[in-house]
């Protein structure tokens, strides 16, 4: 018997994700912007109309995880590390999966920074987790003996050879490397900074001290000696310069400036002989 009455229509309309519709996923003011744009991702200035809108969520990640971070770390190399994330989701995200823009795109911008971070570190995770139980397993044991523990006594509480845990203990103490542009503390008027470097002393630098000293000295061996004779001691004890360079320098033979620089050493070695009499008198 045939069947009589309209034939249902079995073709659904589309369905997504979580009930969202294309113009529901993204703002109403760049709809229209991202429908162009899907349809051909080679236009710049669209990418970057989108990009430029969306700002505002890469700064509100990038300050968020940067507050977290040693105070190293500059805010706009994170910054800049999050708006590659969001060109990266603006480009791959798609309207008819029905999740927001936002939703999905958080998730590529903290990847994206946090990337960043793994690779401005030098030390490998492994390394850092390794660590943290190190320093865990040191204020335990520290606090039950009274005492800092042995590196074998930290072995066979982690259960590790002590070889493994010389070498672990070694490459823990690269996480106390610091750099020296790092701002180490702020006035409260905000107008002055002082970085690390900034308290490191340079060794290469001679200290006010020394220097008097220094001159003293060279006083009290040069005293009662000619200007020639103070010059080849000068150059030959403080500026470290070979006879031959100290003869041309006095316009002298390099033998003449070694006899004289004997002649000096002797009259210099009697003259302490006989303070010394002196002084043990």
């Amino acid at each position: 018997m045939a069947t009589t009455g309209k034939q249902t229509n079995t073709k659904s309309k589309p369905t997504y994700g979580k009930g969202l519709s294309p113009r529901e996923v993204v703002a109403p003011e760049v709809y229209d912007t991202w429908v162009e744009f899907k349809k051909d991702q080679s236009q710049d200035d669209l990418r970057n109309e989108l990009v430029e809108h969306y700002l505002p969520l890469v700064k509100y990640n990038a300050e968020r995880i940067w507050h977290r971070v040693p105070k190293g770390v500059e805010l706009d190399d994170l910054f800049s590390a999050g708006v590659f994330g969001l060109m990266g989701a603006i480009d791959a995200f798609q309207l008819d999966r029905g999740v927001k823009f936002e939703t999905y795109c958080m998730v590529r911008l903290r990847g994206s920074i946090l990337d960043e971070l793994r690779h401005m570190d030098w030390v490998p995770r492994m390394v850092r987790n390794k660590a943290t139980k190190l320093r865990d397993a040191t204020s335990r044991l520290q606090v039950e003996l009274g005492r800092l523990p042995t590196e074998q006594e930290l072995a066979d509480h982690m259960e590790m050879p002590l070889v493994e845990m010389e070498r672990l203990i070694v490459k823990s103490s690269s996480l106390r490397l610091t750099s020296l542009d790092k701002q180490k503390w702020q006035e409260s008027d905000g107008n002055k900074s002082l970085r690390e470097i900034d308290t490191v002393s340079d060794q290469r630098s001679e200290s006010p001290e020394k220097r008097s000293l220094k001159n003293d000295v060279i006083r009290l061996v040069t005293k009662g000696l000619s200007r020639p004779e103070r010059m080849i001691m000068i150059l030959y004890y403080y500026e470290q310069m070979t006879m031959k360079e100290i003869g041309a320098t006095l316009d002298l033979s390099e033998s003449r400036v070694s006899q004289m620089h004997s002649s000096i050493v002797e009259r210099l070695q009697l003259q302490l002989a006989d303070r010394q009499t002196e002084m043990a008198c």
